[in-house]
């Protein structure tokens, strides 16, 4: 741990963990985070609070820029927090997000356009971006609501001539792809992607019933390489062929 306080670039995927704890406030772009199996998504004006210790994995397709407070040892809080320091060991102990009041907001921009090199700047900067997470609660997040179903439907219909992976689905619902594959599972009682074959197979289906498109054609535009695929997948599901059905057997 070289510095207190680091603007960071997240780009590629980074997974591991440090002895110390990190506090990671977002400036631009969005970061997804998983800490502890807990996901988030950091951008401006929130943060990811990684507990010393804590395996943590992150990552920005379209790359985001965070201020990165590493968190000393604990003399350091001791000296700096004051009648704080309880509560900035629990803030410290807690991993996941935090949304910044629009007072903590204006001073994490104030210290991200700062010569946080400064030893000065940084000591006091990280001290007091702590006592104010510490010191006043903050924001509380609303009750965590079910996932978008109708949305994640729609965007299934859309694109299901192409492939379809859970990340593409967990992006919707600003969620990494694990932390929305146990949350679809738990709310649904099937995966991700066998909702999506199934959703293909009754688009099919329908399709199949109501036009007369060659049973090419029809496997092609719900998503499947081959007229044989998609009877084989009708079959296992239905119990039916593409002949069979539009014949009312």
């Amino acid at each position: 741990m070289s510095s207190l306080l680091s603007l960071r670039h997240y780009h590629e995927q980074i997974a591991h963990s440090h002895d110390h704890g990190q506090l990671v406030f977002g400036l631009s772009g969005m970061l997804d985070f998983e800490v502890e199996g807990r996901g988030c998504r950091v951008a401006s004006h929130s943060l990811a609070v990684v507990p010393p210790g804590s395996h943590h994995v992150c990552a920005s397709p379209r790359g985001s820029l965070c201020l990165v407070l590493d968190v000393p040892h604990d003399g350091w809080l001791q000296q700096r927090l004051g009648h704080h320091l309880d509560a900035g060991r629990r803030l410290l102990e807690t991993p996941g997000r935090l949304d910044l009041s629009p007072a903590q907001g204006r001073l994490v921009d104030w210290l991200a356009a700062s010569p946080i090199n400064d030893d000065v700047i940084a000591q006091q900067g990280a001290a007091l971006l702590l006592a104010s997470l510490s010191g006043a609660p903050s924001r509380p997040a609303a009750p965590r609501a079910g996932l978008p179903l109708a949305a994640i439907d729609a965007h299934i219909d859309r694109h299901c001539a192409h492939p379809l992976q859970v990340a593409d689905l967990a992006r919707l619902c600003g969620l990494s792809s694990a932390r929305f594959h146990a949350r679809f599972l738990a709310e649904t009682g099937h995966t991700p992607m066998d909702h999506v074959r199934l959703r293909r197979l009754r688009m099919g289906r329908e399709l199949l019933l109501s036009s007369h498109l060659p049973v090419g054609e029809v496997a092609a535009r719900v998503g499947y390489g081959s007229q044989s695929a998609f009877t084989a997948a009708l079959v296992r599901e239905f119990g039916t062929t593409p002949r069979q059905l539009r014949a009312g057997i």
